[in-house]
């Protein structure tokens, strides 16, 4: 995929970043939504309110997984972390905390690697840009 469309990706990745709590949950769904089963997953935390209302609870993690690259990010509160990893066969080879502007775009070429081989991960990054 051509540099571009990776900063293009990127942009769309940030966008609505300032809510962290709101921008965990509506990339966590995007991604649920558009990748292959298993390639996210999407830790929550549920407070009694939410159990009581029937509410999944607030993102406090997300890991996507593409290839050999694990992409891990944590939300706490104000706080959020970010970790990409090498993963090969279930071990991690390498692990690296990362500020939230790196994380988006270490998403955006693994999204975009992805893409070149695959067709669900292109139509996912299809839906990003548009």
């Amino acid at each position: 995929m051509p540099e571009r469309e990776v900063e293009l990706l990127a942009a769309a990745l940030r966008r609505d970043s300032a809510d962290l709590n709101l921008y965990a949950e509506v990339l966590s769904v995007n991604l649920v939504d558009s990748l292959p089963p298993g390639a996210v997953q999407v830790k929550r935390k549920r407070s009694v309110t939410d159990r009581m209302s029937g509410r999944d609870g607030a993102v406090t993690g997300l890991d996507v997984t593409l290839g050999e690259r694990r992409l891990a990010l944590r939300v706490d509160r104000a706080v959020v972390v970010g970790e990409i990893c090498k993963e090969v066969r279930g071990i991690v080879l390498s692990r690296r905390q990362v500020g939230l502007d790196e994380w988006i775009d270490a998403l955006a070429q693994a999204l975009a690697d992805a893409a070149a081989s695959n067709a669900r991960a292109r139509e996912a990054v299809e839906r990003f840009l548009t």
